[in-house]
């Protein structure tokens, strides 16, 4: 064998080698991908849960409290700003404003032990704890999820392709300025 056919098999071995790793690296980034979405879609299971809960909940409420009208009020409120979210972060903000009002929704019981002692409500109410449970599971693996896959699109050799095969970086599910602010529900029923 001749040396220029030694240089030639050297250059098609070379080729082969970074196909098969380009490949491999790309069904890699398809899987994360797919993981992201997956644990999106988790969330987005888990606030629709919540949100099919509250109506139930603010009816019970509603029998016990019918001067708590603004609660109520903010509750839908924040429910359909959930449902109109397209990004992470508005549903990350709608999310929080929800739990605002929810946490202040459930703050009227303080008010009336007849309310604190209704079946229907501590069952709801109970609910609602777990389905928080859930979220924020969801949550957290989708961030875990998150950081994997923008971490994998951001190592060396896959950033040179990575944008150019349409693998973008991905947000995470952050909780906005208002969640990390703690609620005044005190002030709200005269305590």
């Amino acid at each position: 064998m001749n040396t220029a056919t030694k240089i030639l098999i050297g250059i098609v071995v070379v080729f082969v080698l970074l196909g098969v790793s380009i490949v491999g690296s790309y069904n890699g980034l398809v899987t994360k991908a797919e993981v992201v979405e997956t644990n999106l879609s988790q969330i987005d299971t888990q606030l629709q849960r919540r949100n099919d809960l509250i109506p139930n909940l603010v009816e019970t409420v509603k029998r016990f409290a019918q001067q708590e009208e603004d609660i109520f009020t903010d509750v839908a409120d924040a429910r359909a700003r959930l449902a109109g979210a397209g990004t992470v972060e508005e549903q990350a903000d709608a999310d929080a404003a929800l739990g605002g009002a929810l946490s202040r929704l459930l703050a009227i019981s303080e008010n009336y032990p007849d309310l604190k002692s209704n079946q229907n409500f501590i069952q709801l109410q109970d609910e609602l704890a777990g389905t928080e449970n859930r979220i924020a599971t969801a949550r957290r693996d989708y961030n875990e999820s998150a950081r994997a896959y923008n971490t994998t699109i951001r190592r060396f050799p896959t950033v040179l392709y990575a944008g150019i095969l349409g693998f973008e970086k991905v947000d995470y599910f952050e909780a906005s300025e208002e969640a990390r602010e703690v609620p005044n529900v005190g002030g709200q029923f005269g305590n």
